[in-house]
């Protein structure tokens, strides 16, 4: 994966996961269902982050070999 599409697709997670947490700092929370809601954006955010740089890594490695 180019290191450019990969710092971007990161950058754009990232991004939406500190907007979200700004969010709920702020209050936005309408209720507990939507708070739930939030937290399971940021987990699945947080994962998808984790698997992106799996995939860079193992790439990498096929690419070394």
């Amino acid at each position: 994966m180019d290191r450019k599409a990969y710092e971007y697709v990161d950058s754009k997670l990232e991004q939406r996961k500190k907007d979200i947490i700004e969010l709920l700092g702020d209050g936005g929370a309408r209720d507990f269902a939507h708070y739930r809601e939030l937290c399971g954006f940021i987990r699945g955010l947080q994962t998808a982050q984790s698997e992106l740089g799996d995939l860079v890594r193992r790439l990498k490695e096929f690419e070394d070999d």
